[in-house]
């Protein structure tokens, strides 16, 4: 079988680098946008070139890994909590039809990430006036996101409150986007997300 290339080596490696001091920021650092880690990393080590990067699955896959090796004694604990704190709250919001992403569904969710949840709704203000009655504090945010079949990358509203010491994300998605969900920035690919029966079923098949 053939060697892969010295030029190909180098930069499978240079990618792993990056992939790994993404992965360290993300735990050391608090920072939760693995987007943002790899962009930090790569200018940590002086790679400008975008295509030199690792794919965000590689910087989720090393950070899987260091969290077996340094954090085996506290981040299953969290990930369980936020995935339990999920189900609560998206039984909570059925009525945006809500959708778990992020690291609480990737499993990489640590002691500082958020629960973040896509709603879906067409009346932008429905979710504040929701949150307003049930009397719970928020502060408004925005996300940049493309949805499948957009050609570009757009702004959508949301919320961030905390709830028994986690904090939570809440984008408000049109309800369009429940058939063309928002897709991953480096392959176009639709980003995993999760109904409240498929988080429950992943809980269910958790080791005890």
């Amino acid at each position: 079988m053939p060697r892969p290339a010295p030029n190909a080596q180098r930069g499978n490696r240079g990618r792993l680098l990056i992939a790994q001091e993404a992965a360290r920021l993300i735990r050391e650092s608090g920072m939760h946008d693995i987007d943002q880690a790899r962009r930090k990393a790569a200018a940590r080590l002086g790679v400008h070139d975008e295509a030199l990067w690792p794919r965000q699955a590689l910087v989720e896959e090393v950070l899987r890994e260091q969290q077996r090796l340094f954090d085996a004694g506290s981040q299953p604990a969290a990930l369980r909590l936020r995935r339990d704190s999920a189900a609560h709250a998206m039984q909570f919001l059925q009525a945006f039809q809500p959708r778990l992403a992020g690291a609480v569904l990737a499993g990489t969710a640590d002691a500082t990430s958020p629960v973040v949840l896509h709603l879906h709704c067409d009346d932008t203000d429905a979710v504040q006036r929701f949150l307003h009655e049930q009397r719970i504090p928020a502060e408004a945010r925005s996300w940049t996101l493309q949805l499948a079949g957009h050609p570009a990358r757009q702004r959508y509203p949301g919320w961030e409150f905390a709830a028994d010491g986690i904090a939570f994300e809440l984008v408000v998605l049109p309800e369009d986007a429940l058939r063309h969900p928002p897709v991953s920035s480096d392959d176009g690919k639709p980003l995993p997300r999760a109904t409240l029966a498929q988080l429950r079923q992943l809980v269910a098949e958790e080791p005890a």
